[in-house]
């Protein structure tokens, strides 16, 4: 039995503005795409950690005309490590949990924070600084029946501080908190192990026990280096970087890992797919379930 409730695509405003949102809603509800991952960052929800309540009820009448499960990912720059900002980070997660809980969302994707190469002096507090937030934002989370899911990401600059997949796994055993899971997100474990020489499927096996939810899409496990392309399409012809690729595209080896790996109740497959392939988003459902029947059958 697979403990995966179901699979589909993120989505985002193109502009800052509901409408794009809606007619991207409309063309996943064409597919058959029946969960939904909304990047509510791409929209102007929340001002200084406050909800902008006339926004926020927009989205929520708009989001009622459809019949999706939501998820929600935060905000893509998200740094429970940082100083500067970490008060700042924490009450917009906040506000996004509430948020989340107005339109009947159930988890709320957090990325794992980093530091820049010079802010050596705030690496010892780091890993205690992002599990007091997550732990924070859990107890939080809890009172409006909301999953934190904690995302692993990958090395974007020299020097940068980040925690493997697998360290990403032990913060969210040592938070110890019901409402905070780990997300696999597979392209990023990939990218990350290759950089630092890990086995990438033993960094998938040390994250599967307490992840609640899955970021799907496909690549090369290659990293960026110093390369940099003209168009998008030249890092796909390259197949360096995190290309977001639809399924078969790159050499994930997705049949094997979902052959083998367990995750938690609950857990949603979610692809994250460029939008550029829309054309290619039929398969990719398909090929999603295909995934989920695999795990089912282990």
């Amino acid at each position: 039995m697979s403990n995966i409730i179901a699979t589909g695509f993120n989505t985002a405003s193109a502009d800052g503005e509901l409408g794009s949102l809606e007619r991207d809603l409309r063309r996943l509800q064409s597919i058959g795409v029946e969960t939904v991952e909304l990047a509510l960052s791409s929209l102007d929800l929340i001002a200084g950690g406050r909800i902008i309540k006339e926004r926020a009820n927009r989205l929520r009448t708009l989001l009622q005309t459809f019949s999706f499960r939501y998820t929600v990912h935060g905000l893509v720059s998200s740094n429970f490590m940082d100083p500067a900002t970490h008060r700042y980070q924490v009450d917009a997660a906040k506000a996004l949990v509430e948020i989340c809980d107005s339109i009947n969302a159930r988890v709320l994707v957090q990325h794992a924070g980093f530091l820049r190469a010079d802010q050596v002096a705030e690496r010892a507090s780091a890993d205690e600084r992002q599990r007091e937030a997550l732990s924070e934002l859990g107890e939080h989370a809890k009172g409006y029946g909301v999953r934190i899911a904690f995302e692993n990401i990958f090395t974007t600059e020299p020097g940068q501080y980040r925690q493997t997949p697998a360290e990403v796994a032990a913060t969210v055993k040592a938070v110890n908190h019901p409402n905070v899971v780990a997300l696999i997100d597979f392209s990023h474990a990939y990218l990350e192990s290759t950089y630092r020489g890990l086995d990438f499927r033993d960094q998938l096996r040390a994250m599967a026990p307490v992840a609640g939810h899955l970021h799907v899409h496909d690549s090369f496990g290659r990293p960026f280096e110093f390369y940099k392309g003209h168009f998008p399409q030249e890092y796909t012809a390259l197949g360096i970087g995190d290309l977001h690729m639809p399924l078969g595209w790159g050499d994930i080896p997705f049949d094997e890992i979902f052959a083998e790996l367990d995750f938690l109740p609950e857990t949603i497959l979610m692809m994250e797919i460029n939008s550029r392939y829309r054309s290619e988003q039929p398969d990719c459902l398909q090929r999603a379930h295909e995934l989920i029947d695999l795990n089912r059958g282990r």
